[in-house]
């Protein structure tokens, strides 16, 4: 009852001539058959108070039937609780994303962003059915049109990719299609009459490069808003002319209020449209290209048909013109009456628009130097590397909502008609790997990420690090790979979508948690920006020590301090030696024969650093009140040298391995296999020659250097030396270009572990582990010790020929590449690779992680 109804009881005491009706409601009433004998002359008092008690008990059935349906539906929701697999359940306790700094301002500041990664230029907001935004254009390739949407290696773009973006507000970018750039520009600005989230603009800018072809002369563009939540826009008119009427589309949504979409232009631009009505959006490139099929057939005229479905959610411009050409499409919110829109519009196109893009540009230009003060230390082809590395790596941020797939834990008694089940409904803000071949998130990847963003803006970091702990469920588990929403999920192949809750992934979201626990103890950071960490630190440590325990229970090994990454194959014919995917090493060699026995020497490394920043954050924020699990004890036990030197190290080659059970005599063969009467098939297939044993794992390589990366080792042992040695012996892991994954000497190196796999982690070289071991290198060239000169030599050599390659590749190609090949340092792999190659910018400011 409420106090109102409180006052209202008291009040029935009164005299009946007193009585307010409003005060009858919830007396200390009689019983009807009582009141029905009441003897009055004054029968409209009666009457008020046979209304009061009818009133009365009216409420308390209203009260009861809702107490009795919230009741129902918690016992309801407690029951689905307890039938809910524990691995697709929440994690119980408050999202850090609930956190007030999250909220406000910021939020809103982040709420518009170039947050669709996967296509050249796409636009959408933080929040799980966006009005979204995107470019397509036709390109030309020997002599036929192609259209270009999402990023793909197929279009043979000569380079793409943000050689400016803050992250928050401002973008550019450039892209070169044959003999044609564009340049996209893209600025958020809030005013007073904005809706929520602000306002933005677009700039296309379209050169050539001396065509002389006609079909060349001429660019086709397409712009297109979408509504994921499938509401209907409405089209500026049935005929397009911008110099009359600059409008394209307008609509309403409840976060943002009215808007509307203008295209403003001094060229001579001839516009037309197409209205379409799906409830998808991934394969909005088809959708185009049947349209202009259609037309093209029916009337030979490459356009859109300027027809608009009933009910149209997705609205797509076509915009042709003579090249060179220049175009601004500005997005107002909050286009209510009253709004300025006129004057808004004005303000973020044309000479305006060039003066805050300018202005921009000189603001990211400036915090560049302030972040990583590289004037002074390289030249100008550097710096516009490292330009490019941190502009891509916050370029590439997304904004994904879905589900992702689980796999059926074995041994289980979950039923389900698929061979999977859904994770709760999530939403994940992320840098991403690469646009083109990775545009989603990967665990073991972001920590990587977050080492340079942090150091950019430290909120967009807390806020992608909060959205990715906030996925852990009950059992302490995050899945390695997010693959959400249709648009996410088309870029991926079929069997790798499902996540297996057995398998983890390296945990390096505590480097830069310690990272910023060690800024705060340096004070480097304001008392502001120090005081939402730790506030950050509270609300994340209860889901941090359920990851920690995730590991420290599920990955463990059979010797105290031994652990191992599971989800090997143990019963595989094909491969080599069994993948590790877990690991993010993939084919990394390792025990021929997966067991429990295997100790990996990496992912204790990996627990050393969890257990040590574990406990760093619980010192910081519980002060003398420390939570009941020792992780310094923990932290003690992994970084025991001679511990670590019984279970890992081989005296005769100086070298740390994994142990397990091994021979060496693995092998590949061809086999025939008869199908049916005619047809021969021929496979790989793996051929063991010798019984495996229990032993220490003999292949050199990054593995082997991770007590070093860790910096277990003491500076003056002569262990230390060794791990220089095998550094710098140019017939094992030293080349001109950076340092192998793995030792010449391997009876592993650059073989293929099955028919289809290609060497990936057993030759190439890879930023995110050069980073690492420089960092290392560092350390030791500081630290007093009989070696502190041979780590500064070998640290400055190898600094000097991650840079020089890095750049003179960038320059060669137009990008940075997921690695490099270790005899002539070219680009491997996935090209536009800019997650963790982009620390060659920490490389080049040498700024480094500290233990």
């Amino acid at each position: 009852m409420t106090g109102d109804g409180r006052r209202s009881a008291r009040s029935r005491t009164k005299p009946s001539s007193d009585v307010n009706e409003d005060d009858d409601a919830f007396n200390k009433a009689k019983p009807i058959s009582k009141l029905r004998r009441v003897k009055t002359k004054d029968h409209g008092t009666a009457l008020r108070i046979l209304n009061a008690d009818l009133k009365i008990i009216l409420g308390f059935g209203i009260v009861a039937a809702l107490i009795i349906f919230f009741l129902v539906n918690h016992l309801i929701s407690i029951a689905e609780e307890a039938r809910r697999p524990r691995v697709v359940t929440p994690f119980p306790a408050p999202r850090i994303m609930d956190l007030p700094q999250f909220q406000g301002e910021h939020k809103e500041s982040l709420y518009w962003g170039t947050y669709r990664p996967h296509v050249y230029f796409g636009i959408r907001a933080r929040t799980p059915l966006s009005l979204v935004a995107g470019l397509m254009w036709l390109g030309v390739k020997d002599g036929r049109y192609f259209l270009r949407h999402i990023c793909q290696d197929s279009d043979d773009l000569s380079t793409y990719g943000w050689t400016s973006h803050n992250g928050r507000d401002f973008g550019h970018q450039v892209l070169v299609d044959q003999d044609m750039t564009l340049a996209t520009s893209f600025l958020k600005y809030k005013e007073d009459d904005s809706g929520y989230g602000g306002d933005w603009a677009v700039r296309i800018n379209v050169q050539n490069q001396g065509w002389n072809e006609e079909m060349q002369k001429n660019v086709h563009l397409f712009f297109y808003l979408a509504e994921e939540d499938g509401n209907a826009l409405s089209l500026g008119g049935d005929i397009l002319d911008i110099h009359e009427n600059s409008l394209l589309a307008s609509g309403s949504r409840t976060d943002i209020g009215e808007w509307q979409l203008h295209l403003k232009s001094k060229a001579d631009l001839e516009v037309h449209y197409s209205g379409l009505r799906t409830p998808h959006i991934h394969n909005l490139s088809d959708l185009v290209q049947e349209n202009l099929a259609s037309q093209l057939i029916r009337f030979n005229r490459l356009q859109l048909p300027d027809i608009y479905q009933s009910s149209s959610n997705i609205l797509v411009f076509q915009i042709s013109g003579r090249i060179p050409l220049e175009t601004d499409i500005v997005f107002v919110s909050g286009a209510g009456e009253n709004s300025r829109v006129e004057e808004r519009i004005s303000n973020l196109a044309g000479v305006s628009l060039t003066n805050q893009l300018n202005k921009k540009q000189r603001e990211f230009d400036v915090k560049f130097e302030s972040c990583f003060q590289l004037a002074d230390k390289l030249d100008s082809n550097s710096i516009h590397v490292g330009k490019a590395a941190i502009g891509n790596m916050l370029g590439g941020i997304g904004y994904f909502y879905g589900q992702s797939k689980i796999s059926i834990p074995k041994n289980s008694n979950v039923k389900s008609h698929d061979d999977f089940l859904l994770y709760w409904p999530a939403e994940l803000y992320t840098a991403v790997p690469s646009r083109p071949f990775f545009p989603r998130g990967f665990l073991w990847d972001e920590g990587f990420h977050q080492l340079l963003i942090w150091r950019w803006d430290l909120h967009i970091s807390l806020d992608i690090v909060g959205h990715w702990l906030d996925l852990i469920n009950i059992d302490g588990w995050i899945p390695r790979e997010q693959i959400l929403g249709a648009e996410a999920l088309s870029k991926v192949p079929a069997e790798f979508v499902l996540q297996h809750s057995s398998n983890g992934n390296p945990p390096t979201l505590f480097l830069v948690l310690r990272d910023l626990v060690n800024g705060i103890k340096k004070n480097k950071f304001t008392a502001s920006e120090s005081s939402e960490i730790i506030s950050f630190l509270q609300q994340a440590f209860v889901r941090l020590e359920a990851w920690f325990q995730w590991f420290n229970t599920t990955q463990l090994g059979k010797d105290v301090g031994s652990y191992y990454w599971h989800g090997r194959d143990n019963l595989t014919i094909r491969e080599l030696n069994p993948k590790t995917l877990s690991s993010g090493l993939d084919d990394y060699p390792r025990a021929s024969h997966p067991t429990e026995d295997e100790r990996h020497l990496d992912l204790r490394c990996w627990m050393l650093l969890a257990a040590d920043c574990m406990n760093s954050v619980a010192e910081l924020i519980w002060k003398e009140n420390k939570p009941g699990k020792d992780y310094a004890s923990t932290s003690n036990l992994l970084s025991d040298f001679d511990t670590l030197n019984q279970m890992h190290f081989d005296h005769a080659s100086g070298a740390y391995f994994d142990f397990g059970n091994h021979t060496e005599k693995v092998r590949l063969s061809w086999k025939e296999n008869m199908i049916g009467n005619n047809y021969v098939n021929r496979e790989l297939v793996r051929e063991v020659l010798e019984r495996p044993e229990l032993k220490l794992v003999p292949h050199v390589g990054y593995v082997s250097l991770f007590p070093f990366m860790t910096r277990i080792i003491p500076s003056e042992s002569w262990i230390l030396e060794k791990q220089l040695d095998l550094i710098s012996n140019r017939s094992i892991l030293w080349t001109n270009y950076g340092l192998r994954s793995l030792a010449k000497t391997s009876s592993m190196y650059m073989k293929r572990n099955t028919e289809h796999d290609a060497p990936y982690w057993r030759g190439p070289i890879w930023m995110n582990m050069n980073y690492m071991i420089l960092s290392s290198l560092r350390h030791y060239s500081l630290e007093n010790g009989p070696y502190r000169d041979k780590a500064r030599a070998i640290y400055e050599e190898l600094r000097d020929n991650l840079i020089r390659n890095v750049v003179q590749n960038y320059h060669q190609t137009g990008f940075l590449w997921e690695q490099y090949d270790q005899k002539q340092g070219k680009g491997k792999g996935a090209r536009v690779f800019t997650g963790w190659t982009s620390l060659v910018l920490l490389i080049m400011a040498e700024a480094y992680n500290e233990m």
